[in-house]
């Protein structure tokens, strides 16, 4: 039965004060001494890159071989497995080489002048800004509060011209009329209209 208070003990045999805990490296493993002393570099793992097929070379050199079918087509490509040139990217600007006197990266900001910072200059210039944009929002207040025309107030002050009458009639009105020789002569007179 386990004591009062106290946990299980561990029925399993402890190895002695001499055992060392963990994996033990060879390699690696020196002390604080390497460590201070050593830089444990790694070098890089080269990975060579594959480039695709150069179809654009292949394709003819299939043609005159006298390839017609697809199964034909990819036997030559095994055959002939031409693959593309890899090339820079700056290569295809700069041409083979880069040239000695270019700089990478963003160019530096210019300098600020120091004689319009101590003259105020920005704060002067802010000031114009702030007092035009404050003329320009006054004016269109104004034109805000302006009573807005509509067609009426335009035709007020601006009056249409008057048309001039015509005595023009068409010729068909003009044979009517010269039927009618007086009032008392045309048939319809005669007539009284009476309720």
């Amino acid at each position: 039965q386990p004591e009062v208070g106290k946990p299980l003990r561990n029925c399993y045999s402890l190895p002695g004060l001499d055992f060392t805990y963990g994996k033990y490296l060879h390699r690696r493993d020196g002390g604080v001494a390497e460590a201070i002393g050593h830089w444990d570099a790694v070098k890089p793992k080269v990975y060579k890159r594959i480039m695709p097929r150069d179809f654009l070379t292949m394709d003819p050199g299939a043609v005159k071989a006298g390839c017609t079918t697809a199964r034909e087509f990819g036997l030559y490509y095994k055959f002939k497995d031409i693959r593309c040139k890899e090339e820079s990217k700056l290569a295809g600007k700069y041409g083979s080489k880069i040239p000695a006197d270019m700089t990478f990266g963003r160019p530096p900001r210019p300098s600020t002048p120091f004689f319009d910072l101590i003259h105020h200059r920005y704060k002067e210039l802010w000031m114009e800004r702030q007092r035009a944009r404050t003329v320009i929002q006054h004016e269109k207040k104004k034109k805000i509060g302006e009573v807005r025309g509509n067609r009426t107030t335009y035709l007020r002050t601006h009056p249409l011209p008057v048309k001039e009458e015509s005595f023009w009639h068409p010729r068909r009105f003009e044979k009517v009329w010269s039927t009618v020789k007086s009032p008392t002569t045309h048939p319809l007179a005669k007539i009284s209209f009476s309720r």
